[in-house]
């Protein structure tokens, strides 16, 4: 029996009650890495803007092309100037619209695109989701840990001592924690877990979701930290790291972290005086307490 050939649909207008708007920011999910994700809304949407923003450029004009798809593409990431913001914010203004897209996932989840979401709403411009593809959400579906609550803390610091401070913070967060990491800090940073948090706290690593190259490592820190670093490949690509929160301690309600104990104290004290504090209240190590607070100072992060 002969096979049709496939073709690529055609590109779709944009849904009635979108077209009817004057203005219309559509924040756009786009694939992480298998193209088959992009959802048909998405495919519609991006063939009916009249602009497209886009954090990559160049990934996003290899998207187009695969759909079939010719549209105006402009750069538009943390790095754009005001004139840029300015440019799209007018054209909303004039009444056309724009689809705002980052280099792969959902836009503004570690990604650039609040500040133009934002002065849209102020504006009162329309802000439209065109939900799909998120890296944290596709780990966290696949962790095999608590997921009713989580927390998204995005990319750690890259200096040893400002990350440290930044666990210590979340030392006695229960949900679960998400995180996304470089490839060339993620033997840093499961050290750094199983310094903080302990070696027997579970934890999974996804790497290169949806792409050929996949895999899921799930067990304790120690024991994902231990496959890491035995096996190279795994120290490369795209990387989320899912952790579990800490237990909760009925007995102890008052319990704080250090983080939150220093942001209060450093408000009403100068930096001795409130490492000295949290020291006596906590019972942690002053040079642990001190490097939390130099982080936690404005312009702080020590080097």
């Amino acid at each position: 029996m002969r096979r049709r050939p496939c073709r690529r649909p055609a590109p779709a207008r944009l849904p009635d009650a979108a077209v009817e708007k004057p203005a219309v920011l559509f924040v756009v999910a786009t694939p992480i890495g298998n193209l088959g994700d992009l959802s048909h809304r998405a495919a519609q949407v991006l063939a009916a803007v009249d602009l497209i923003a886009a954090e990559d450029t160049r990934r996003c004009r290899q998207l187009l092309s695969h759909l079939g798809i010719s549209r105006p593409v402009v750069a538009y990431h943390d790095h754009s100037d005001a004139r840029r913001l300015g440019h799209v914010l007018q054209l909303l203004r004039n009444g056309s619209s724009v689809a705002l897209v980052s280099d792969a996932g959902t836009p503004l989840i570690s990604d650039p695109g609040y500040r133009l979401v934002h002065e849209a709403l102020a504006a009162g411009i329309g802000v439209v989701a065109v939900p799909g593809p998120c890296a944290a959400v596709a780990a966290l579906s696949v962790a095999g840990l608590p997921s009713d609550r989580f927390v998204f803390e995005g990319f750690l610091p890259a200096r040893q001592a400002a990350r440290q401070a930044r666990l210590e913070g979340l030392g006695m967060e229960t949900r679960t924690l998400i995180f996304y990491e470089s490839p060339r800090r993620i033997l840093d940073t499961l050290r750094d877990l199983a310094t903080v948090f302990g070696g027997e706290r579970r934890c999974a690593l996804a790497r290169e979701l949806t792409k050929v190259h996949e895999t899921l490592l799930s067990g304790t820190v120690d024991e994902v930290l231990e496959r890491v670093a035995a096996d190279p490949e795994q120290q490369l690509g795209e990387i989320v790291l899912v952790l579990a929160g800490a237990e909760a301690v009925v007995a102890d309600e008052t319990a704080i972290s250090t983080g939150v104990l220093l942001e209060a104290l450093l408000k009403r004290l100068p930096l001795k005086e409130a490492v000295a504090c949290a020291v006596e209240i906590s019972g942690r190590p002053r040079n642990e307490v001190y490097r939390a607070a130099l982080a936690l100072r404005p312009g702080g992060e020590p080097g």
